[in-house]
């Protein structure tokens, strides 16, 4: 018998995350963010589900060949670009888009061969400060391309540092429309953030990432609240139960003290799967379809969870670490990070299984 913990990725839940994309923006196309095997949910898997999707944007090349391979024919974006000269070719000869956010890349596109075109994404820095062409810089970089007969279509394309916070996205729309050239292009604005939230960015395209597989980019929000549904449910069985009397301590350290007689279960789950070793007691989990709480220190393989108000838990229930009724934003939140990693920190071990 295998280890009794696996991961179910609902692909209906997919699909409806895209529909809540197109609904909120119904005159845009849609570049579905698949990066670091989207989202830990699996590259084919989710392209599948997303394949009503106009475009698909990851960070790996040899990704983004697999997808070409499968069949895929709308655009696919690499969203960090190129790192070499070599690359071209093969964005070439697999008809890959590109972002270009630094002169570097408007220097390798300008050696590009042969009769090939490719389309960019050209990147401006709006105050992300993170990739992205300056304002000093962004002209000059989108007159060379525009001079480039081997380059198709150009997109303006910039991103949103605090989208999902008070700030919002005005002072980086002012940056944007300030910028020589920017007014006459297309342009590829909006994160799950502001697709959500920020309708004035919705422009030709938007790149929802996040919220196709559930999961609320807002602090203090789940993904259930705008409409989503969770494609992810990380679940294991109670492999063993435990009685303790007031003052007995669970796991390393003994960092959790019972206060009172409680039954704990230990869960086949740890932070070499995935769950987040830092974790408080307290952190939400499910049992036998109840709320409960984690106890003590996360182990490699294990963590407990308290069963004192679940008389019917035993040995091979059911535990929901996240998902289905456990929203992985809750759990994130009181591990003090965010759903967005623990989704793809899904270890390889952990067993996959389709609905």
């Amino acid at each position: 018998m295998a280890r009794p913990l696996f991961a179910t990725i609902d692909s209906s839940a997919l699909a409806h995350n895209l529909d809540v994309v197109r609904r909120h923006a119904p005159r845009s196309r849609v570049t579905a963010v698949i990066k670091a095997n989207a989202y830990g949910h699996g590259l084919e898997r989710a392209a599948a589900a997303l394949q009503a999707a106009d475009g698909f944007g990851l960070i790996e090349i040899d990704s983004a060949v697999r997808l070409r391979a499968a069949g895929y024919r709308q655009p696919i974006v690499l969203l960090e670009g190129i790192f070499d000269a070599g690359e071209l070719p093969v964005l070439a000869r697999h008809g890959l888009s590109t972002v270009v956010h630094d002169m570097a890349q408007v220097e390798m596109l300008a050696g590009l061969a042969g009769n090939a075109k490719i389309d960019v994404l050209l990147k401006a820095n709006t105050g992300m400060n993170r990739l992205g062409l300056s304002a000093q810089e962004f002209p000059g970089a989108l007159d060379r391309l525009r001079r480039n007969p081997r380059i198709g279509s150009i997109t303006l394309m910039t991103h949103f540092a605090s989208a999902d916070e008070a700030r919002g996205v005005e002072w980086q729309l002012q940056i944007l429309q300030q910028l020589p050239g920017a007014p006459e292009l297309p342009k590829s604005l909006a994160n799950s953030a502001a697709v959500l939230r920020h309708p004035q960015t919705h422009a030709d395209w938007v790149r929802p990432g996040i919220m196709l597989y559930g999961c609320s980019p807002f602090a203090g929000r789940t993904g259930v609240e705008d409409g989503l549904r969770p494609a992810m449910t990380l679940e294991s069985r109670i492999i063993a139960v435990q009685s303790l009397k007031a003052g007995d301590t669970v796991g390393y350290g003994g960092v959790f003290q019972a206060a009172r007689a409680m039954r704990i279960g230990i869960v086949a789950c740890g932070y070499a799967d995935g769950y987040p070793r830092h974790a408080p007691s307290g952190t939400p989990i499910g049992v036998e379809g109840k709320p409960t709480g984690t106890v003590g220190r996360v182990s490699m393989d294990m963590l407990c969870v308290d069963l004192s108000e679940i008389p019917q838990a035993r040995a091979g229930s059911r535990v929901v670490l996240w998902g289905e009724d456990v929203p992985v934003e809750r759990v994130a939140e009181a591990a003090g990070t965010v759903g967005y990693q623990l989704l793809c920190a899904v270890a390889p071990r952990v067993r996959i299984v389709e609905r």
